[in-house]
């Protein structure tokens, strides 16, 4: 049965098809039953999942052959019966003879087809047609065996874009996802100026470029679709001071930088007129000469100078060479775009420095000053410059005097002139010094005051008690001033009775007042020795009846010390004991800020000293305790021996009496030990 249903089927697939489309039909239904009839026969031996398999193949043929509308011719399939076994049945057989053409045959279609594509790569730039576009997208065909899409933002500067137009697109990605291919109309113009702008320079051609906008330094120009800077100093060999003026403008540059790796680029428009300027400067510097008056214009004003345009060459004049007087900025002399006659200063060998001058046209002021003026005189004027050494004073214009600080007071403090002026004072000063020939002129104010120092002894006499303000520090001693002019000198020494100063920033502070009394005057030296415990009465006096030697106080450790401590003892006095003198009865030394007893075993009113111990009242005690036990354990011996003697005849001595005696003895001489 089954090699009959194979020769059926064979029959119908060896006929030759018919042109029309229901003769093609009727062979696919005959084909399908021959097939299905195969199957079933199959399906006794085969499993159930090698049917499913052969029927989708079945049915995809069919469809192909549906699709055709003319059929084409299909080979002569060469089945092999099929046997019980599954493993036999020859899948590969069972589409061939289905194709209508030979190996040979679709190869050669194959290569006609291939032949009508381009050979496209990633990131190159073709040039392609608009085919379709909407709101989203535009579709670009490349001559690839896919379009491209290319998003309708990158055609925003052309609205006009229809089907049809020719557009230069950036291959981004040949297939993303979802097999479509990613153009960039951008990317392929950036490219292609870029090129254009890299050959611009290297061939120094000068191309025309928009000025869109105005950015911090100068501009920015587009430049074939690229976005290139104009700094302000290329924009005109003059200064511009108005940028706004050139934006929306379309002028002729020259590529002058490009940085490739930040695929930034320079132009300039300036580099086309430099060369005319060129041939004009030298003429210019050719007829320059030292002492020349030449007419120019204020090009630039700057904190530290001008800058003049002698008609294509440029000058400086600086400020010092504007005025004979001081000014602060060279605007309050000249302004922009004024004519000015200059004469020429100096200039370098290659003259391409010219330094210029003003103020040399007119007359210098000490050429014009008072003959009558001399030292001694009042002048008035005006503070102009302040220094930490003096101050300034133009007393007119163009003629100045310095009042050193030295000079601005009778005080031997010296401090900074901004103590006593500043910018813009007026003063009154008397002439010191005065120098027609160097132009020097030296001043003083102080010397409009009378001197403190000459009614020194009326004013501040000995023992004249006065307030003060501490100025400096030593180490010996504290700086004040009493008034104006009039310093002293308080000794570290005279700074308190009771305590002991190390250093006169344990008193008092700079810029404290302090009362003081005057103790000794020296007029030539101009300096006033001063006291400030005097003032009270000295309380070593009193101290002397209360702190008596083996007097017991109450004292705090206030410093410890290598060499002992200092105690706090009452009245406000302070005492020093040695490290011996500070053990406790326990063994232990006392501590920091520990209040405890002591003993004074020492005063001395001339040196202000108390010596002081703590352990020498524990001492004293047990010496006294011992005291008191010797002389008690010494009476019963001596109404002993008044027996013995008079009984050595009767009675011999005992050893315990030997022993008791030699006892005593020892006990005697440790005693006598420590009172030495």
């Amino acid at each position: 049965m089954t090699e009959k249903k194979n020769e059926i089927l064979e029959n119908e697939v060896n006929e030759t098809p018919v042109q029309e489309t229901e003769a093609a039909d009727e062979a696919a239904e005959t084909t399908i039953e021959a097939v299905e009839e195969t199957v079933e026969e199959t399906a006794e031996v085969v499993a159930e999942e090698a049917v499913e398999e052969v029927t989708e193949a079945v049915e995809e043929v069919l469809a192909e052959e549906e699709v055709e509308v003319v059929p084409q011719k299909k080979q002569k399939p060469k089945f092999k019966p099929t046997s019980a076994e599954p493993d036999e049945f020859d899948w590969a057989s069972l589409e061939v003879g289905l194709d209508a053409y030979s190996v040979s045959e679709r190869d050669k279609l194959a290569n006609l087809y291939n032949d009508t594509l381009n050979t496209v790569s990633e990131k190159e730039v073709l040039t392609g047609t608009v085919i379709s576009l909407n709101k989203r997208e535009v579709v670009v065909d490349i001559g690839y065996k896919s379009d491209g899409i290319v998003s309708v933002n990158e055609f925003r500067y052309n609205p006009d874009l229809k089907v049809g137009d020719k557009v230069d697109v950036y291959i981004e990605s040949l297939e993303d996802k979802k097999g479509q291919m990613i153009l960039s109309h951008k990317q392929a113009r950036s490219t292609r100026s870029w090129d254009r702008v890299n050959e611009s320079l290297e061939k120094d051609e000068i191309i025309k470029g928009y000025i869109k906008c105005r950015t911090k330094g100068g501009m920015i120009v587009d430049v074939f679709g690229i976005e290139a800077f104009l700094p302000g100093s290329q924009i005109d060999v003059k200064p511009i001071r108005d940028y706004d003026v050139f934006v929306g403008k379309t002028m002729e540059f020259k590529v002058v930088k490009i940085n490739n790796e930040y695929r930034n680029v320079v132009v300039s428009h300036k580099a086309l007129i430099e060369a005319e300027l060129e041939q004009q400067k030298k003429d210019i510097i050719g007829k320059l000469e030292k002492g020349q008056v030449l007419e120019g214009t204020v090009k630039n004003i700057t904190s530290y100078g001008v800058f003049m345009d002698l008609g294509g060459v440029d000058g400086l004049i600086h400020i010092t060479d504007l005025s004979w007087g001081r000014i602060s900025h060279p605007s309050e002399i000249v302004e922009l775009d004024q004519k000015l006659n200059v004469v020429i200063l100096d200039f370098d060998d290659d003259k391409k420095r010219i330094a210029l001058g003003l103020k040399q046209l007119t007359p210098h002021p000490w050429d014009n000053l008072d003959e009558k003026l001399k030292v001694g005189d009042k002048v008035k004027g005006k503070v102009v410059v302040i220094a930490d050494y003096g101050a300034f004073v133009e007393i007119a214009t163009g003629v100045e005097g310095l009042i050193h600080v030295s000079e601005m007071s009778w005080s031997q403090h010296l401090r900074s002139a901004q103590d006593f002026l500043k910018v813009g004072d007026e003063v009154e000063a008397s002439i010191l010094t005065l120098d027609r020939d160097e132009r020097k002129m030296s001043l003083g104010i102080k010397q409009l005051k009378s001197d403190p120092w000459e009614n020194i002894e009326t004013t501040f006499g000995v023992g004249s008690k006065h307030k003060a303000t501490v100025r400096n520090f030593t180490n010996f001693g504290v700086f004040v001033e009493i008034a104006e002019g009039v310093d002293g000198l308080i000794h570290i020494s005279d700074l308190s009775w009771t305590k002991k100063i190390k250093h006169p920033s344990e008193f008092t502070a700079i810029g404290e007042e302090i009362q003081v009394i005057v103790l000794d005057i020296d007029k030539d030296n101009r300096r006033l020795s001063l006291g400030h415990k005097q003032l009270e009465e000295n309380p070593w006096d009193v101290f002397e009846t209360i702190f008596t030697a083996d007097s017991i106080h109450e004292g705090t450790v206030v410093e410890l010390m290598d060499k002992g401590a200092v105690i706090a003892l009452p009245y406000g006095v302070e005492g020093f004991a040695t490290p011996r003198h500070l053990v406790k009865e326990d063994g232990t030394s006392v501590k920091q800020d520990e209040k405890l007893d002591f003993k004074v075993i020492e005063f001395n009113k001339s040196a202000k000293r108390i010596i002081v111990s703590h352990s020498r009242i524990a001492e004293d005690e047990k010496r006294a305790e011992d005291n008191a036990k010797r002389k008690i354990q010494a009476r019963p011996v001596k109404k002993a021996e008044k027996p013995v003697t008079e009984t050595l005849t009767m009675e011999k001595t005992t050893l315990g009496d030997i022993s008791e005696l030699a006892a005593l003895k020892t006990q005697m001489e440790k005693n006598e030990k420590k009172e030495n």
